[in-house]
């Protein structure tokens, strides 16, 4: 005789479901976790390629001695992610703690490839999904906006420019500074044209973000000019801020091949001094990258700390 089969118990339709998501929904909440890591690890890469390839020699070569140089770079180095932090605190209530995370945006874009920064930047964001909703809307605009901000500064800077310029460039790269512009201009002309379908945030978030770019590159173009004059005070200031507007056009050309030369075959030609200019532009780029390094040694260290003291 068979058994009497027990009752069973009511079959929730969903419960089977859920249990076998709750792997995927672990993925889910470790693949920011996963990608941070290993765009720390692209960063440091990036940074010892950098370093070893053509950097660290110039450290050591022209070092300027007075102070108010080294904290002219600081506040230099610090505009982009301060900046981007004010944009944030306004938009998320961002804390001070993101101020790490915008540092290391800005050093990915720098050593891995344009824009991962901001990716890794997203993940971050989208880690901490308490702080805010839907992240990947404002990062894009904020994002779109930096981008737009520079072109059209690129493009006011072309106008004023090439007029006192044309004789100081060859035929050449004249057409090619020209060239430049019109595909900076139509590149930023989409985003204008179509910006109720690009952009998510309201209008007027969007004209202060616009504006807080804005004032981020001027900030930047003050004081690296102020840095060079301090390191270089035979220079009068007025030209420094000439060449900081001029090394801001030639970082935003995409048709000139060689923008380090370039910028600096430019001022040679404006202020002479071949071989002490070369060597402040050298020590400048290569104390960026000592700057890059020591804050991804500081966060990697501090993140140890806090792991270890969980």
């Amino acid at each position: 005789m068979r058994s009497p089969e027990l009752p069973r118990a009511p079959v929730d339709a969903t419960t089977g479901d859920v249990d076998a998501l709750v792997p995927i929904e672990r993925i889910r909440r470790r693949w920011p976790v996963v990608l941070a890591g290993a765009m720390t690890l692209l960063m440091v890469a990036g940074l010892a390629r950098e370093l070893l390839d053509h950097g660290l020699h110039a450290l050591w070569r022209h070092v300027p001695a007075s102070p108010a140089f080294y904290l002219a770079f600081a506040l230099l180095y610090m505009s982009a992610p301060t900046f981007d932090w004010l944009i944030f605190r306004r938009l998320w209530g961002l804390p001070a703690a993101g101020l790490v995370a915008l540092v290391k945006k800005r050093i990915a874009n720098e050593v891995v490839v344009g824009y991962s920064g901001d990716a890794y930047f997203y993940v971050w964001a989208r880690a901490r999904m308490k702080m805010v909703a839907a992240p990947f809307g404002a990062v894009k605009d904020v994002t779109i906006l930096s981008a737009v901000a520079g072109n059209l500064i690129t493009l006011a800077m072309v106008v004023v420019s090439l007029p006192f310029a044309r004789d100081l460039l060859s035929p050449d790269m004249f057409k090619v500074v020209a060239g430049s512009a019109a595909i900076t201009l139509a590149i930023s002309l989409p985003f204008l044209i179509f910006s109720r379908r690009v952009f998510s945030l309201p209008r007027r978030m969007l004209w202060w973000v616009f504006n807080m770019h804005c004032l981020r590159l001027a900030f930047g173009s003050l004081m690296i000019a102020v840095a060079w004059a301090f390191a270089m005070p035979d220079v009068a200031l007025g030209m420094w801020l000439f060449l900081a507007a001029a090394r801001l056009l030639v970082s935003r050309l995409p048709l000139v091949p060689n923008k380090d030369l370039l910028f600096a075959n430019f001022a040679i030609l404006l202020i002479g001094q071949g071989e002490a200019l070369s060597d402040l532009m050298a020590f400048t780029a290569a104390l960026t990258l000592a700057a890059h390094v020591a804050l991804i040694g500081v966060f990697g260290l501090s993140s140890l700390f806090v792991r270890n003291r969980a």
